[in-house]
């Protein structure tokens, strides 16, 4: 065991303490010991250079100080210019750095003050927008350094920060662990506590998994063994173009139907508030390009099929036409290259009904799959793993999605709009949740 101040860290603690990389992830099972690191963590980071300015971000102020601020005010004692502030939760050391426990309830008030490390602990937790917006652009001019830790819930924005330190290892690096690593919790109480929860919940809060629990999921079927698959396009057959008419992420979907197999090739979630109908018929015909240069030397014409929002009908975009007329006078100008078909529906089926029908392409009734996504369509992927029912006061879910994640439900909505249209249900029934 290494010694630090006060401070021991096992083994697989050292492998995360020692990794030089700047942006550091670690997914670990209840009590491995992350507080144990992340008080060596920010320790290290006060002491060892001075005029350092360093945070511990925890989901709310009281949390913070609980976990962590006896501890801290401890260890860093003989080190202290003067006595720490309670009030604002900061540890002045001698060196000129300072330590300052933070809630990050309201994202908008850790905006503005440059750092150069902080510790987010309890990861999956905190608000999604907090990272990007208030976070990391204070460690810029200063090239600060973060560390992540948490356990997992679901497949949530820690599950994408630890993909992300796994697809880009030159800045980042991933670490996972289960609580029997760690080496505090004996393997005969992980044994008991294993007998009496739920698989996936032990899964999840001991073995640090990234399992889909989540209450009251909406696409039950989805299965990433199944359904991802590398597709390719077929100039024989039309493609499909699903749009979801939202402003801001505004989202569509390229697919293909072969058969009863339905193949997504391709997504397009662009965020901006300046986005209409028509910027997304021009995007459209970009991504669309290299299919039409393959229809070009064969057949001709690329034809599209075109999917979407009933509320299109409605709504708009622009002052003087809905979203479908729109789409029809754009593509009036591309009638040598691309052929459209509008197969809008006029009024949008129900959300229990609609979410039905993906479930029975997914997996039908013998466990066989009909639709394939590419491993390229991370946000639809997101969304069938992640996006689930809203429950009411009693707890018991509703017939509504849960969409207070802006950039959840779009695309799977998309999806929804043209299965729902090209592979009704006949009856109605509901999956059980």
């Amino acid at each position: 065991m290494a010694k630090m101040n006060k401070l021991s860290l096992h083994p697989r603690q050292y492998q995360v303490f020692h990794s030089p990389k700047r942006f550091r992830v670690l997914v670990a099972g209840r009590r491995f010991g992350k507080t144990e690191l992340a008080l060596a963590e920010l320790f290290r980071a006060a002491s060892s250079t001075p005029d350092q300015l360093v945070w511990y971000v925890a989901p709310s102020e009281k949390l913070a100080k609980r976990i962590v601020w006896r501890r801290l005010k401890k260890i860093t004692r003989r080190l202290w210019a003067h006595k720490p502030s309670e009030q604002d939760l900061a540890i002045h050391l001698l060196n000129g750095s300072a330590i300052v426990v933070k809630g990050g309830f309201h994202p908008d008030s850790l905006r503005g003050e440059g750092l150069d490390f902080v510790v987010l602990d309890e990861a999956a937790d905190l608000k999604p927008d907090l990272w990007t917006y208030s976070l990391r652009p204070s460690l810029a001019d200063r090239q600060g350094r973060a560390l992540f830790i948490g356990t997992p819930k679901g497949r949530n924005h820690l599950f994408n920060y630890f993909e992300l330190a796994q697809s880009h290892p030159d800045d980042w690096a991933a670490f996972q662990f289960s609580t029997e690593e760690g080496g505090i919790v004996t393997k005969s109480e992980l044994e008991s506590a294993g007998r009496a929860m739920d698989a996936n919940i032990f899964r999840q809060e001991f073995q640090a998994q990234f399992t889909a629990i989540g209450s009251y999921r909406a696409y039950l079927s989805f299965d990433r063994e199944l359904n991802i698959r590398e597709t390719r396009f077929e100039p024989s057959q039309p493609l499909i173009w699903s749009l979801d008419f939202n402003i801001d992420p505004m989202c569509m979907l390229l697919m293909q139907r072969i058969g009863g197999d339905v193949f997504v090739l391709e997504e397009i979630a662009v965020r901006s508030h300046a986005n209409t109908t028509e910027e997304a018929c021009r995007i459209f015909v970009q991504r669309a390009a290299p299919y039409m240069q393959i229809t070009g030397r064969t057949s001709g014409a690329l034809e599209v099929h075109i999917y979407g929002d009933a509320s299109g009908h409605q709504r708009r975009t622009a002052a003087t036409a809905t979203d479908w007329n729109l789409i029809r006078q754009f593509f009036a100008m591309h009638t040598g290259a691309i052929q459209i078909s509008c197969r809008q529906a006029t009024v949008n089926p129900r959300v229990r009904d609609r979410i039905n029908c993906v479930n029975a392409r997914l997996r039908n009734h013998f466990g066989q799959p009909q639709l394939f996504i590419s491993p390229g369509c991370k946000e639809l992927i997101r969304d069938l793993e992640e996006v689930c029912f809203t429950t009411d006061s009693t707890g018991a879910p509703t017939n509504e999605l849960n969409k207070s994640d802006r950039h959840r439900t779009h695309l799977s909505d998309a999806l929804g709009y043209y299965l729902s249209q090209a592979f009704p249900l006949r009856g109605t029934f509901h999956l059980p949740l």
